[in-house]
């Protein structure tokens, strides 16, 4: 789960590097399809972020932060004039980078039941289309501590959530996500990670703070289609590269990297790695957490987190919310397939790289001594992708 505001959703198995070099993983040069690509990528979200710009109502609290209430689920009215869908931002704001580097990352190191954060979502986002967000419109709120402050009186919670919030994503979701989509810019352009960052940062910052939440939804939605329609290009293409589903299962267990500490289990795949319930007393991700802990974080971040209520509340009526919501949650069920598994299948083609377990090993691979199986999905697309 990419928002977050809970960590252990959004940025499961992702360790950021301290280093800041260059990591030397994919192809050699940049090719000018590369830059192409790229560019017109941005220039496309910038566009899309300065019509609904112009678009927005931004001159009253309800224009700026829930696009007026004017947001449908589906794709177009019937005037065919071009609306968002509600359900496409609700999932583009909980996927993003950090998902594709952390998901995968996961996967490639103890295999499917990362999943689970993201199955978990899909229960929990209905649940929030049908107890919850009734409630938050009834209360004509526009932010979740402006509900606290109506519901108990006072504004001591009200201001305790909105720091809390605020801490919450700068040092915890900001962040991962400006490295994990400057590890894509690094690993493509051969950037440093900086200026990386800062081009996010500024492209990110001329929309977001000039159109409010219209602008915000409505790149979410270009976004969102760009992501699942090339990750699942690169699905296909990793699958068909490893052999089909049969042969992952086979070969994740042998992918084992040659140099390794001796008389250890370093680097050795779990023997439940393709198990999504797992032993409640030995494993990395016991299943009573899973069942009952998992629910619980999920429960409260799909349902009372500011990122997510604020895409339900602009909707236009209840049938609006509720749809974006049915749509979100069936979309949550892609991760295990577009991101865990493809994790999982770079750890079968670059076993040497991506499950790396020596300081030598992984400087070389990645430039992060600690680990690089958060190279995992880059790697795949650097390697499996054609040029552009």
């Amino acid at each position: 789960m990419a928002e977050t505001s809970s960590a252990a959703t959004s940025t499961e198995g992702f360790t950021p590097s301290t280093t800041g070099g260059t990591p030397s993983v994919g192809r050699q040069g940049v090719e000018a399809a590369d830059i192409v690509v790229i560019a017109v990528y941005f220039v496309l979200i910038m566009a899309v972020g300065i019509w609904s710009m112009v678009k927005a109502n931004r001159g009253t609290v309800t224009g700026y932060f829930l696009a007026g209430r004017s947001m449908w689920w589906g794709p177009v009215n019937l005037d065919l004039d071009l609306y968002f869908k509600i359900g496409l931002s609700l999932y583009g704001s909980n996927i993003g980078s950090t998902s594709f580097i952390g998901l995968a990352g996961t996967g490639a190191a103890s295999g499917i039941a990362v999943s689970a954060y993201e199955l978990s979502g899909l229960f929990c986002l209905l649940l929030l289309a049908w107890l919850y967000i009734p409630v938050y419109i009834s209360s004509a709120v526009t932010t979740m501590p402006q509900y606290l402050k109506k519901r108990f009186g006072g504004r001591r919670l009200q201001i305790y959530l909105s720091v809390l919030a605020l801490i919450q994503y700068i040092f915890i979701k900001i962040s991962a996500d400006m490295f994990a989509g400057a590890l894509f810019i690094q690993l493509a352009l051969g950037w440093s990670l900086y200026p990386s960052i800062l081009l996010l940062l500024a492209i990110t910052a001329v929309y977001t703070i000039g159109g409010g939440l219209t602008a915000v939804m409505y790149t979410d939605a270009v976004s969102v289609c760009i992501m699942v329609i090339g990750a699942i290009i690169l699905m296909v293409m990793a699958f068909v590269r490893v052999g089909g589903i049969e042969t992952l299962i086979t070969e994740y267990f042998q992918s084992i990297p040659d140099v390794r500490p001796p008389n250890t289990t370093c680097g050795v795949p779990t023997p439940e790695a393709f198990h999504l319930f797992r032993d409640a007393t030995g494993s990395d991700l016991p299943w009573p957490g899973l069942v009952f802990g998992i629910f619980i974080l999920s429960a409260w971040y799909f349902c009372t987190d500011q990122v997510l209520v604020q895409r339900s509340l602009a909707a236009k009526n209840m049938t609006h919310a509720k749809g974006g919501s049915i749509l979100a949650a069936g979309l949550k069920i892609l991760p295990l397939f577009l991101m865990v598994m493809p994790g999982m299948i770079s750890r079968v083609l670059f076993k040497d790289d991506v499950a790396c377990v020596t300081a030598e090993e992984c400087m070389r691979a990645c430039g992060n001594p600690a680990s690089c199986t958060n190279i995992a999905y880059p790697k795949l697309v650097i390697e499996l992708m054609p040029v552009g």
